[in-house]
Order: structure tokens, then sequence, then C-alpha cells
């Protein structure tokens, strides 16, 4: 904004509509007087003194500002006094008006103004003149005289009054009208009071010695002085209780926006000017700020009437800018205020220590005649410095604040963010309408972390908040909720529409991710719950979408819709903590032992070890269950080497009794990242003499295959102990067979679901087919997981799968039902000293 607008000096000409007939009134009551009052002139030099002696009267003012006006009261009555006593009618308006008419020509002000005014006092006096002679007066400066020069005075003051609340009414409305009555009224009184008093103690003194007027010549300029000092003091009070104001309201102003909007209307009210700006370069995630309080205009505005050369130059200087007449400043920068409205303007750059993080300016010293002045400008600097230190303080703690609701790494909103907005979508949800919870947990960050380094895992974070901020509704909220669970909430029309949005963002953010030269696959598992259904807080909900999504992370890439039989088995899962630990110190844990026979001749190869668990109040515990519970309580390690040790001990057992038998272990995915169990492994065969190659190490496919290198290193020491490795589960996950072609393992376990879906689906036949041909052109043998018919073992051996493991042969049986099965099943006669027992056939 550099000019006012049109329509603001179409109000300040509606003036004339006041002067006007201020003018008509002047020169009515004028020509009346000069046509019933004899002599209507007096003594020029004596009407000359008194005018000389009214102009010398407005040296000392007091200005009261009314909104965009200023009111200013003169002592310029005690001379009028003295006038309308000792001079004829004519003299005292001639007098007065050309005194007036000196005075505002000093001030210089716009026409409009200088014409009202001049025609305000010529008005006032006028009738004044009229009140004061047509009123009875005694001989001498008696009580009378008193009375008709107060009704006088005061008549005059109430003209003034009237003409100024007519022309503030019409320029800029009644309620400015009414705010200079109110403020102007009392003022007025003691000013007729004071005025009058002094003005009659001069008259008196007159009459009884001329030489009375030295006397008053002191004391005038005495109370010059005292007057000057006294209003340099009310100034200073006035500066000092505004700045206590807006320090104040500096304190108790709470955010950001409330301490703008307080700081910037305090500073415009201590400045006295017509316009405070505020601006703030952006910085960090805080967007620019250009804020205005202006007078007269509610609100913040977001326009400023100076240019904004001045605040560059300020910003650039880092040093105050002053610009206006009185001021100086420089030559360049005034010449572009005078291109505008502005008459005044002071910028001082706001500090955060030695960096200027913005500034504040202030614009048109209210008045015509009133500038800003030296003195000003040190008074803007104190107040920018609080306000510097002020705005530095807001801002820091609205970063705390920010900090507190926010993920610093993904800078999305975190837990305690989640939980208000999911506070307030509970409260506005619409009746048909449910709050849903999406937590997405991503799979194998801790692998990443652990092989590529936090920095990776890191990346992996900031990418699936990208792809979830960038694909979920407009309406939906974003958050992240744990180390590598994502959160995203929003009101829906169904518990099944929240499973199908959730199955099309976890399409949508599974794509390869590529970080430098290594591409990973990474997967979320997704939990959902929606109220009302399955909570009524935002507490419950969140425990209730934890345990759905840990039950997806069983069945990888899976959604998983929350069940009250879910959390059952969360909270048993919680409660066979502390009793495994126990199980495990007192023996309770079993080893049940399932054959691996040849599938061309059905002989026994070897036994899969699998632990069992019968809790004696649960009942029988499932191995995914308690190997769960071992791994989030620190007991895997201790886990698996009793599975290890059980299956060496029989192992070395059924060696001296004259029949080899391999064994195979099931390893977890977290075993392989303890550098320390290859050596434990070493340490194990030895003691129990048993050779490497009867030890079979089996690894799920997610947890050998995991898109990283992590587990290739204890693989190969493993390997080089002469342990067969072998991947289980194999075409579950999302790997291919060329992946195995990196891996030192030795064997390949088909699982179950594609051996069982053999005799009924081509497709799964296609796929077992396909995995026994590559793997033996790699040199791995298959091993065929879930034969429970002779259709199915008819077909792997067509196919040429050299293993197989199933109900057909046995259920995974405890040691002592294990030999007696061998006793059972085995031919006696068929077995010689170099030959592995050969299964007979039971009908």
């Amino acid at each position: 904004m550099t000019s006012r607008p049109r329509s603001a000096y179409r109000r300040t000409e509606h003036a004339w509509l006041i002067t006007g007939p201020l003018a008509l009134c002047a020169v009515v009551v004028c020509l009346l007087l000069g046509l019933t009052v004899d002599p209507a002139l007096g003594e020029l030099p004596v009407t000359l003194l008194l005018t000389v002696a009214m102009v010398v009267a407005t040296l000392p003012t007091i200005t009261v500002v009314i909104r965009r006006q200023a009111f200013t009261v003169f002592p310029t009555e005690i001379p009028l006094v003295v006038a309308l006593f000792a001079l004829p009618p004519l003299s005292v308006v001639l007098a007065y008006t050309v005194a007036s008419l000196v005075i505002q020509m000093r001030r210089k002000l716009l026409p409009v103004k200088l014409w009202f005014n001049v025609a305000g006092a010529a008005a006032a006096t006028s009738l004044a003149t009229v009140v004061y002679t047509v009123l009875p007066k005694s001989g001498g400066v008696g009580p009378a005289v008193w009375v008709a020069l107060l009704a006088a005075i005061g008549t005059h003051s109430l003209v003034q009054v009237a003409a100024m609340a007519g022309v503030f009414t019409v320029v800029q409305g009644w309620q400015a009208g009414r705010e200079l009555i109110r403020a102007a009224a009392p003022p007025m009184l003691l000013g007729v009071a004071i005025n009058l008093s002094i003005g009659l103690l001069i008259i008196i003194a007159l009459d009884s010695t001329p030489w009375a007027i030295l006397i008053f010549a002191g004391l005038a300029l005495a109370f010059a002085l005292i007057y000057s000092s006294y209003a340099q003091f009310l100034r200073q009070h006035r500066t000092l209780s505004e700045m206590y104001d807006l320090t104040k309201a500096i304190t108790e102003s709470g955010p950001a926006g409330n301490l703008i909007d307080a700081l910037l209307v305090r500073i415009r009210s201590l400045m006295q000017a017509e316009s405070a700006t505020l601006w703030l370069p952006a910085q960090g995630r805080h967007p620019e700020v250009l804020l205005t309080a202006q007078e007269g205009k509610p609100g913040l505005l977001d326009s400023t009437l100076s240019p904004a050369a001045l605040r560059d130059a300020a910003m650039a200087r880092q040093e105050t800018v002053a610009v206006s007449d009185r001021l100086g400043g420089d030559p360049k920068l005034r010449e572009t205020l005078g291109q505008t409205a502005v008459k005044d303007v002071i910028v001082v750059p706001l500090r955060s220590g030695k960096a200027v993080i913005g500034t504040l300016e202030v614009a048109n010293r209210l008045g015509d005649t009133n500038v800003f002045r030296a003195a000003d400008v040190t008074v803007f600097e104190t107040v920018a410095a609080h306000a510097a230190v002020a705005l530095e303080n807001s801002r820091l703690v609205d970063r705390l604040r920010h900090d507190a609701y926010h993920d610093g790494l993904t800078k999305l909103p975190n837990r305690r963010r989640i939980l208000g907005a999911l506070t307030e979508a509970v409260r506005i949800r619409a009746p048909g309408e449910v709050v849903a919870l999406l937590l997405f947990d991503v799979d194998r960050l801790r692998q990443v972390n652990e092989s590529l380094g936090h920095a990776a895992g890191d990346k992996v974070l900031i990418e699936v908040a990208d792809r979830l901020r960038g694909c979920v509704p407009s309406a939906a909220l974003v958050g992240r909720v744990g180390g590598d669970e994502f959160l995203v909430t929003l009101r829906l029309e169904s518990a099944e529409a929240a499973v199908e949005l959730a199955g099309q963002l976890r399409e949508q953010i599974r794509d390869e991710m590529v970080f430098d030269a290594l591409t990973l696959d990474v997967d979320t598992a997704v939990g959902v719950v929606v109220h009302p259904d399955h909570g009524s807080d935002p507490a419950t909900l969140l425990q209730r979408v934890d345990v759905a999504a840990t039950a997806a992370k069983s069945v990888p890439g899976s959604v998983q819709l929350y069940s009250p039989a879910l959390e059952s088995r969360s909270l048993r899962r919680l409660g066979l903590a502390g009793d495994l630990r126990s199980a495990l110190d007192g023996g309770e844990l079993e080893i049940y032992y399932q054959p691996k026979v040849t599938l061309r001749d059905r002989r026994l190869v070897g036994v899969e070890c699998l632990a069992r668990w019968e809790h004696p109040t649960h009942g029988t515990v499932t191995p995914e269950d308690f190997v769960a519970v071992a791994e989030h309580t620190g007991q895997l390690g201790r886990l698996t080497e009793f599975v290890l040790r059980e299956g060496l001990r029989h192992s070395r057992d059924w060696a001296h009794g004259g029949q080899s038998l391999a064994v195979a272990v099931n390893l977890s995915a977290r075993t392989l990242t303890d550098q320390r169990f290859p050596e434990r492994v070493r340490e194990l065969l030895d003691e129990y003499g048993v050779p490497a190659q009867l030890l079979t190490l089996e690894i799920t496919e997610a947890g050998v295959l995991d898109g990283t290198e992590r587990p290739i290193p204890t693989l190969r020491r493993l390997r080089d102990l002469g342990v067969r490795l072998s991947v289980d589960d194999f075409g579950t996950g999302s790997s291919s067979l060329a992946h195995l072609r990196r891996l030192p393992v030795h064997e390949v376990k088909v699982d179950r679901s594609f051996v069982q879906g053999m005799a009924t689906d081509p497709g799964d036949l296609a796929i077992v087919n396909a995995v026994v041909t590559l793997s033996q052109q790699f040199g791995l043998t298959v091993v065929a997981e879930g034969v429970e018919s002779e259709l199915t073992l008819e077909l792997l051996q067509d196919i040429g799968c050299e293993i197989g493991q199933g109900f057909l042969f046995s259920r995974p049986l405890p040691y002592e039902r294990l030999e007696a099965w061998f006793g059972a099943q085995v031919d006696p006669e068929s077995i010689t000293e170099s030959e592995l027992p050969r299964l007979r056939v039971v009908p």
C-alpha cells in the first residue's frame, strides 16, 4: 500500500460542510456587532499587543489524539479574557482570528484544516463577544464582570468543541465525534476555569497599575519553563507506563498469533503512529510474516503503508532506518518515501544474538504537525529489543511444542498428536460413520539397521512416510507412533471400507526402494480397528490396533482386522513370558521328531527336531506362540540351545546304537544376527561328538532372503563348520530361486501349502516342479513338506523330488514313541551295515 484510498480524501473534503456555516456565522455576527456596538473597533497598538500575546500563548500545548486526528488545547483563552475586557468586540474577533491564522499557517496544515480552524476561531470568538456584550456589567472589575467573562469564555469553548465534534462526525463518523466530546469535555471545563482565573488576575492587576504587566511577563516565562519540564515528565511517564503495559501484554499473550496482535497494537499506541508493522522473512518451517496494526481498522492487515525498500535497507545495513523531514535519512530512501502518502517511518531490525530475524516499523505519527523525533527513535529501538526477545522466545516455544507433537525424523505427528486428533475425530463422528485406525508395521527394518546401518533404516522410514503421505485421502492424518510403525486415522463409512483402504495403501507403498546401488523390497503388515466397534477411547483403539498389527505380521503382507480373539492370544503370550523361563529351567519343554525319508525307496535319512510345550494351565502352546515370546523376552538363545542339545544328544545315542541319523533344527532369523552362534554350534558338536554333516540348520525363506547381506557371513561360517543349511518354507516369501545362487545353502524345503495342493491344483504342481528342477541344477537337495497321500508321493517321485516328510510317513513323535516307531516300521532283514534303514510298506 503506497497511497491512501481516494474515499479518505473525499471524506476529508466533507469538512467544508462545517467550515462554511462557521465562516458565515462569524461574518453575520460581526456585521451585527459593527452595526449595533459603538465603538466596534479599538486602538490598534493594544489590539496588536493582544494578538501577539495570543500567538505566544500557543507555545505550551497539550495534545489529545482522537483516532487519526490530534486535538490540541492552547492557553490562548488567557489573553482572550483580557481582550474581551479591554477591547471593543470587533477588535477582539479580529485579534483572535488573526492570531489563529498565524498559528495555523505556522503549523503548515492542509488547507481544509487550516480554514476550518480559522473559521471555528472566528465564529467562537464572535459569539463569545456577543454574550459578553449583552450581559449586564457593573463598573469596575466586580462579580458581574466575572460572570460575563465566564459565560463568554464558556461559549467560546463550547462552540469550538461543537465545531470539532461536527467535523469529526462528518469525516470519520458519529463514534469519532462522541469520543472527542468525551475526551475534550473534562479538559475544556478545567481549562475554562484556569484560564478565566488567570485572566481575571491580570485584569485586576492591570486595573491597579499598568506596571503589573512586567510581573505577569516574568510569571509567564517561569510558567513556560515549568510547564515544559512538566510536559516532558508527563511524556516520559506515559512512555514508561505504556512500556510496562507492552511488556505485560507480551508476557500474557500466550501463542505466537496472540503475541503479534498484542505487540503491534501496543506499539502503535505507544508511538502514536498510524500503523505498526512486523516483518519476519521465511525461516526454516516458519513462513514469511507481514502483519500490520493500523489505526481505525480492526484486526491485523497483511499489507503496510511504507515501501519495502526501507525494510530491505534495514536488513542489509542491520541498523535502524528513520526517514522523515525532521529525522532526515538516506536521500534515496527519502525520495522513495516521498512517492507515497507516508510522511515519516522508523524501521528497526529485530536481533536474535548476532542474527537479524526481521524488522519492526512504525509509520505516520498521528497529527498533521506531529512527526517522529530522535527521542522516539531511541524509545522504539528499546521496544524492538523487547519484541525481538519475545518473538524469539515465542518461536522457541512453538518449536518445542511442534517437536513435542511431531516425529523428528519423518516430521509426521507422533503418538501424542495422534491421540489428540483421534479424540477429536471420535467427538465429531457423524452417525453411520466409523473412525478407522490403520497401523502399518514395516517388515525387516531391524535387519536393514543391523546390516546397512541406521542411516539406511532412516531412509527407509522417510520413504515409507513420504509414500503414505502421498497416497492417503486428503482427510486422513498420517503419523509415526513407533520405531517402524505408522498410523493412519480417518473417518469412513464402515470397517470393510477401512480394510479395503488398508490393502490399497499397502500395495501402493510396497514398491521397490532404491538407495544408492541397493534395491530393497519393503513390505508392511497392517492392523485395522474402528470406533465404535473396537473401542470407545483413543488409548484402547491404539492398544488394539497394535494387537491386530502383531497378528498381521504372522502372515507376511497381510491386513488384519481386530477381533477379541486376537487380544486373548496376545494376553496369553504376555502371560507366557515368565512361564517360559520357568519351563526352560525346569525342563518342561519336550522335543518331538518327524522322520525325513527318501521318496524313491523310503529310506530314513534323518529327523526334524520340533519343540513342544504342554503348559500346566494353558494346555498345548503352539511353537509360533512360545517362539515369539522367546524372541521378545531375550530367551531365544536358550530355547535354540535346548533344541540343539536334545537333537545332538539323541543323534549321538542313535550313532552308538548303530543307526546314524541326521538331525534338523529350526533357527529364527534373529539367531543369525548373533555373531557368537557359529562358535557355539561348534562347541556343541564337539561336546556330543556328532559329525557336523549330521546337523542341518533350517532357516525360513523370509529370514535368509531378507533383501540384505546380513545373514550371509553367519551362514558361511556355519557352512565352513560342515553343517548343512536348509531354506525352510520356500515359496511363501517374495524371493525367487535365482536368489538362492548367492546363498551357501545345501537344501530347499518346499512349503507344505504347495505340496498338499499338487494333486488338485496344476499351479501348485508347476511351482513344485520348477523348484525341484532348478534346485537340482544348482546342486541343492529338495525336501517336500506335508506329504500326506500316496498320490502326492507319486507326483513327487515323477518330478524327481528326493526327500519328503509328512503324515504319510509319521507325525512328529516324542523320543520314546519314535524308538517304537523305528521298531515297527523297519524291516531288519533289509538292513546291511552300509545302508540306512529302509521303511516297510504298511498297507
